[in-house]
């Protein structure tokens, strides 16, 4: 199988990786990808997706992040003909709207935070009526694509005013909801109108620093599994969740094919929805896929041409995966770029190297744009930061602790002047301190 792969992120990274070692893949193509990549993939720079396809004549295209995704991207490449891993712009709106997630999982009956639209133009009368029926923890959401970077959640009541204020700047509504308490969980699951089926459970850690502090990120750093978790809570994620609003959007006409992410809350009643979203997770992809044993390229295409309920099951390696997110210097608020990253060159994948936010040190083009068209050979090693989170390491191990000391040593090998990383990814769960209450 020849496969295009739509992105440029340490998760596009991590699905090209797999793809290039499934023995059924030929050739893997990324558009735009990163130079941090060059070395397992053909790149291209920012292409149209239809044209790109029809050039290489892609067996399969697997669209990345949500943006395209929202877009249409997978309508238009279905339409010339592809066989695509993502769903349309119809059933992408489980992510873009929160509404119409909301609205979905009301009508299929499943657990959620209550929550109101708090829209643009709303008297500041109302915005505090609001906030009265929801305090004394707010959860401020963007309803739109923020790149889990659009929630806040506090206790401060100016604080999220001032929230809402920036987001309807931004001309988008906002969705306040009640706090859900207990554990966070992120379940993957594969889906083809009504057939699901579960990849491993994972755990994001999304604020800035340490003892979950500071600012929320696109995510600083994963693992999987949970060892917390109950025996049969994925089960359940599944049966509670992910099928009745898999069945609700066969139902209501836009039927979901892709990855569709659910995360969520564990609290004393179980699993409620924190969030639902339209792609592979960034950064818990690229720890669950480490941990895949089945050839990745099939099942991919298995869901992309409506045969998933054929697919044997899946296989899993023994152990545990984590990946740490070494970010630039500001990340968050104003990451700086075009520092040298030393450590983590292209064919760095075997070491657990994953690139995200990277280019090439002499390339001009601007942050994000990719390298230029080639498999690697003969490219510049040396890469320089081009995004705030800039590189992941990824590594496994027998114990979560053994994970969790393997990723570490192998981040001591990297140096970003200025970058910054979480120490303390999975140490709750290694420490024992996450525990539900039944």
């Amino acid at each position: 199988m020849r496969i295009l792969v739509i992105g440029n992120g340490a998760r596009e990274h991590a699905l090209a990786y797999s793809l290039s070692r499934d023995p059924q893949v030929t050739e893997v193509h990324v558009s735009p990808g990163n130079a941090g990549m060059s070395a397992i993939a053909t790149l291209h720079p920012q292409a149209d997706a239809v044209a790109l396809a029809r050039e290489i004549a892609a067996d399969l295209v697997v669209v990345g992040p949500e943006i395209p995704l929202v877009d249409g991207v997978a309508d238009q490449l279905r339409e010339a003909g592809f066989a695509v891993f993502g769903p349309s712009a119809k059933a992408a709106q489980i992510e873009g709207s929160k509404k119409f997630a909301k609205d979905t999982m009301a009508r299929a009956g499943v657990k959620t935070a209550r929550a109101e639209q708090v829209a643009v133009g709303t008297s500041e009368e109302e915005i505090d009526a609001t906030l009265d029926r929801f305090g004394p923890h707010y959860v401020v959401k963007d309803d739109g694509l923020a790149g889990g970077k659009g929630v806040v959640v506090t206790d401060d009541v100016v604080e999220a005013r001032e929230h809402i204020r920036a987001v309807h700047a931004g001309g988008n509504p906002v969705l306040l909801e009640s706090f859900l308490d207990g554990p966070e969980v992120s379940l993957f699951c594969l889906v083809d109108g009504e057939t699901v089926v579960p990849l491993l459970p994972a755990q994001d850690h999304k604020r800035v620093g340490d003892n979950d502090s500071g600012p929320n990120t696109g995510g600083m750093g994963a693992y999987t599994p949970l060892p917390w978790l109950p025996e049969d809570g994925v089960q359940r994620i599944v049966d509670e969740v992910v099928v009745p609003v898999a069945a609700q959007m066969v139902e209501d006409g836009v039927p979901f094919n892709g990855l569709l992410y659910a995360g969520l809350a564990w609290g004393q009643d179980g699993p409620s929805v924190v969030e639902f979203n339209c792609r592979f997770g960034d950064p818990e992809t690229q720890a669950v896929l480490e941990l895949l044993e089945t050839p990745l390229g099939g099942v991919l295409n298995a869901v992309a041409t409506g045969t998933l309920d054929q697919l044997p099951e899946l296989e899993w390696k023994d152990g545990y995966a984590l990946t740490v997110v070494l970010a630039a210097e500001g990340y968050p608020e104003a990451p700086v770029a075009g520092v040298p990253l030393t450590g983590a060159d292209p064919g760095s994948e075997a070491r657990g190297v994953r690139a995200a936010g990277v280019r090439a040190a002499e390339d001009g083009v601007s942050e994000g744009a990719g390298a230029a068209s080639g498999t690697g050979e003969g490219a510049a090693a040396g890469l320089v930061s081009a995004g705030g989170r800039v590189v992941n390491v990824v590594a496994t191990g027998k114990t979560l602790e053994d994970a969790r000391a393997a990723a570490y040593a192998e981040l001591k090998n990297i140096t970003l002047p200025g970058g910054h990383f979480r120490t303390d990814i999975a140490l709750p769960a290694v420490k024992g301190e996450i525990r539900i209450d039944a």
